[in-house]
């Protein structure tokens, strides 16, 4: 492994293992941010612009690092900036840290993952070359897909960069507009499963397949003209 490889997964583990040693994680809860809503726009009042930084650098570590703690900024975004720009925010910040782990996933273990799986992966790159946009959308919107497994796999392969941004910025804008708008209205809110229902969840299942029509259309339209 490389020097540079090497000093990407050292930094990678010693923040995520200084995460849990400082036990951040208690900060990351939704009683926390109830009990501090306060404070933290009383805050954004008077430092505007250094508050909104200092959300998006958090948000953006805890989505590089795949830490825990998305759902509680999204809420933040809400309570503290409200709807838009807090979805701006959020939304911004997630895929700038989305964008990071898989630029160290692809660093670190595409060439051993190419090595390893061969002619598979090959098919899969090919197949993503053609139609990943719509494939990234799809696994975006839908909420069984974890947030950091996305990453970490579109980081093994060859899928451009540009795609990968595009795709998690448009896909997660749904989900990021139900959790800020949440968090506009903290107060109603006893359980984070209170959030999202099993309405939202289909509705956002629906819009995700509704991304994968071009590229069934694509697929099977050679077929048709057979």
């Amino acid at each position: 492994m490389t020097r540079s490889r090497i000093l990407i997964l050292c930094s990678v583990l010693l923040l995520a293992a200084l995460f849990f040693w400082l036990n951040l994680e208690q900060y990351l809860t939704l009683e926390a941010l109830k009990a501090n809503q306060r404070n933290l726009m009383d805050f954004y009042a008077d430092n505007k612009t250094l508050m909104v930084a200092a959300f998006m650098l958090l948000y953006i570590l805890q989505s590089a690092l795949s830490l825990p703690g998305a759902t509680i900024f999204a809420l933040t975004a809400g309570a503290v900036f409200g709807l838009f720009p807090g979805v701006l925010y959020a939304v911004s910040s997630a895929t700038i840290g989305a964008s990071l782990c898989f630029l160290a996933v692809r660093h670190l273990f595409s060439e051993k993952a190419s090595k390893r799986f061969g002619s598979s992966l090959d098919k899969i790159n090919q197949e993503l070359k053609k139609r990943g946009l719509s494939y990234l959308l799809f696994v975006r919107l839908v909420p069984v897909f974890p947030f950091f497994l996305i990453n970490l796999a579109a980081g093994l392969t060859r899928m451009p960069l540009r795609t990968f941004v595009t795709g998690s910025f448009f896909g997660m804008i749904p989900g990021g507009l139900v959790y800020v708008n949440a968090g506009a209205s903290l107060a109603a809110i006893s359980e984070l499963s209170d959030i999202v229902s099993t309405r939202v969840i289909l509705s956002l299942s629906l819009i995700g397949l509704l991304c994968l029509i071009p590229s069934l259309y694509s697929r099977l339209k050679p077929h048709s003209q057979d």
